[in-house]
């Protein structure tokens, strides 16, 4: 059978397995990228594997997220961050060179490579025609060592694109489109794979914003074809000399095909509290505003701030919207200020941040009390944005601006007619943030600040579980619900028993109380559980406090291979009625969970034992994911030498 691109791909990097779906593959990575929120872990956990270099062909580690530096801590973790990378032969790309997919998508990405990285949005690099995962920290930390990449093999669907976006319409009402039909557990265990002849009319930071956001579907990955528009864009970028030509083939057959005409698309957005939660603009025109927040990994191209600047020419913003604006990358930036175009967005009010995340990981700029807060990020989960009573709608960048300017939300398409943007043939290159690994590594001592404290690791898998339901939560419980983001809780990120403190505290406030005086426990949760961010610390600090297995309806794919990776037990009702059965303060028991999960059986007894039932429930985990559950967590599984991994 002719292979689709992504099959191309895997198969050119497998190290174990085949592709038939369904079952555990191995892949070498050629790439990784880490950033500060979940790159320190990660390097504690290099540390732990004991080895003296990273060993794939790159591997860089960017400073993004936690640039806010009210007290010591994001400094002092940007140092050890910097010293460490130096050490072991990692590229650092330094605090204001830019969001690591945006600055990775310009400088590093290579069409038919494969790239891993401790981020959910990494499959922005699928835009470039690479097999791009995110994936938890412990995960990269072990690609970095040289070991593979395991996941179950994903099904492929296809995108067709047919026709031409109108004028004022963008990817981002695109790929808004897609998740209005498919929802935010759509592309679980599946990779989007684009094509169709409307993918030649889409450029290279086009095809970036549907393929960051294909994270929001819950998708794998998601990729295009490395096309003439790739060559393009990598000679823009003085890398042609790397470029290939990569596609399908023709005859490629995918497990279903979407098709979507270009031409039909009209301004999309996403409702609070989830990128789900999609609608026409028009359907909620009018509404006044508050803030714009233009930006993220997902829209902060030169492209999508080039339309902003060209649309404010000469007018003002409205005078009740705060606008701000995060450049993507040092490159971006200085590209609009040598073209005028940072003074057209200056004198029409905006107001300018730092090459960073910021306000999209809720750091900064959280919007007034009961605001409404449209912005060109890519999630809009309750109590992200800092303000727990702001309604916050995603946008495209067409659609930011337009209503910036009316101080309403407003269909793009009434400015008129849109203003041409012309993308330089050739971009600037000042790579002064970017720092080489060290001539000598030996040499560089790593500094650490006082709130980098040791990793943790869990025991062995005990063989009787017994605990308190701690905490029932619904459907598509996101790891901002589990470990919140922001200013106040990302700096303790690197201290595992500080950060913990604020598990589930926009949830419940007196979960973490509980969950100490019961000595851990269990947590109950419906589809979708842990959607979202890649955060490993929604999985560390959880076994911390002692939580022994969480049993839902479904798991969303990262979160449930950080959970194994540091020894929860992810667990599946088999009669999803049976969730209505259990509640919180129930004591629950599983009995030989060793012996059943030796043995390979698929399925546990619960025994509810407050309600006086039982049930049944699932693991689905492979061979090699039992002796991970059994051992405690990968970094024991790892060191106790039961296989080697690297």
């Amino acid at each position: 059978m002719s292979k689709t691109l992504t099959e191309k791909i895997i198969k050119n990097h497998l190290v174990a397995g085949s592709l038939q779906q369904g079952t555990e593959v191995a892949l070498r990575i050629d790439q990784t990228l880490t950033q500060d929120a979940t790159g320190t872990m990660a390097c504690l956990q290099f540390e732990a594997l004991g080895l003296d270099k990273v060993k794939t062909k790159l591997s860089v580690s960017y400073v993004d997220h936690n640039t806010l530096q009210t007290s010591s801590e994001n400094a002092d973790d940007h140092q050890f961050l910097q010293t460490f990378a130096a050490k072991y032969g990692i590229q650092f790309s330094k605090p204001g060179n830019g969001i690591c997919h945006q600055v990775h998508l310009e400088r590093f990405a290579l069409p038919g490579e494969t790239l891993l990285g401790s981020d959910s949005h990494t499959p922005t690099a699928g835009g470039l025609g690479v097999l791009a995962i995110g994936a938890g920290g412990l995960d990269v930390a072990v690609a970095m060592a040289g070991g593979a990449f395991h996941l179950t093999m994903p099904k492929i669907f296809g995108v067709k694109l047919n026709g031409r976006l109108n004028p004022w319409i963008s990817a981002k009402d695109v790929i808004l489109e897609l998740l209005g039909k498919l929802g935010v557990d759509g592309g679980v265990g599946k990779i989007f794979e684009y094509f169709g002849e409307g993918v030649k009319t889409l450029t290279v930071p086009e095809r970036a914003t549907i393929t960051n956001m294909g994270a929001e579907l819950g998708a794998t990955s998601s990729i295009f074809p490395s096309d003439h528009i790739t060559k393009k864009f990598m000679a823009s970028q003085n890398r042609a000399e790397y470029w290939q030509e990569l596609s399908a083939a023709e005859d490629a057959v995918y497990d279903q095909v979407i098709e979507i005409d270009l031409n039909n698309i009209e301004p999309m957005l996403a409702q609070p509290h989830s990128p789900g939660n999609v609608c026409k603009v028009t359907a909620v025109a009018g509404l006044k505003i508050n803030q714009v927040c233009l930006g993220s990994c997902t829209n902060s191209s030169y492209q999508d701030l080039m339309i902003v600047a060209k649309t404010l020419q000469g007018k003002k913003v409205s005078p009740g919207v705060s606008l701000v604006i995060s450049p993507g990358s040092k490159q971006v930036y200085e590209s609009i200020v040598q073209n005028g175009a940072l003074n057209d967005l200056i004198k029409a009010g905006a107001r300018i941040l730092e090459c960073a995340c910021g306000p999209c990981i809720g750091m900064g700029q959280a919007p007034n009390t009961n605001a409404i807060s449209l912005r060109t990020f890519n999630r809009n989960f309750y109590g992200r944005s800092g303000t727990n009573s702001a309604q916050i709608y995603l946008v495209s960048p067409e659609t930011a601006v337009a209503s910036a300017l009316y101080g309403v939300i407003t269909d793009p398409r009434q400015l008129g007619e849109s203003p041409p943007i012309n993308t330089p043939e050739t971009f600037i290159f000042s790579d002064s943030l970017l720092l080489l690994p060290a001539e000598n590594p030996a040499e560089v001592e790593i500094i650490r600040g006082p709130n980098i404290k040791p990793l943790p690791l869990n025991k062995s898998l005990s063989n009787h579980l017994l605990g308190e339901v701690l905490l029932k939560v619904e459907d598509d419980i996101t790891t901002d619900h589990i470990m919140p983001a922001g200013a106040k809780i990302l700096p303790l990120r690197s201290n595992i028993p500080a950060i913990s403190e604020y598990v589930f505290e926009r949830v419940d406030p007196e979960f973490v109380l509980r969950a100490k005086a019961k000595n851990g426990g269990f947590i109950i949760g419906g589809e979708n559980y842990g959607q979202g961010s890649s955060r490993e610390h929604a999985a560390l600090a959880p076994m911390y406090l002692g939580i022994k297995a969480i049993i839902a309806k479904s798991f969303a794919r990262i979160h449930r291979a950080n959970l194994i990776n540091f020894g929860i037990l992810p667990l599946e009702f088999l009669d999803k009625n049976d969730y209505t059965r259990i509640e919180q303060g129930d004591q629950i028991e599983l009995v030989n969970v060793r012996e059943l999960l030796e043995q390979k059986n698929s399925l546990l007894e619960v025994k509810n034992k407050t309600q006086g039932i039982t049930f049944k429930v699932k693991h689905n985990l492979s061979d090699r994911l039992i002796m991970i559950i059994l051992a405690g967590g990968l970094l024991n599984y790892i060191k106790r030498g039961e296989k080697n991994e690297l």
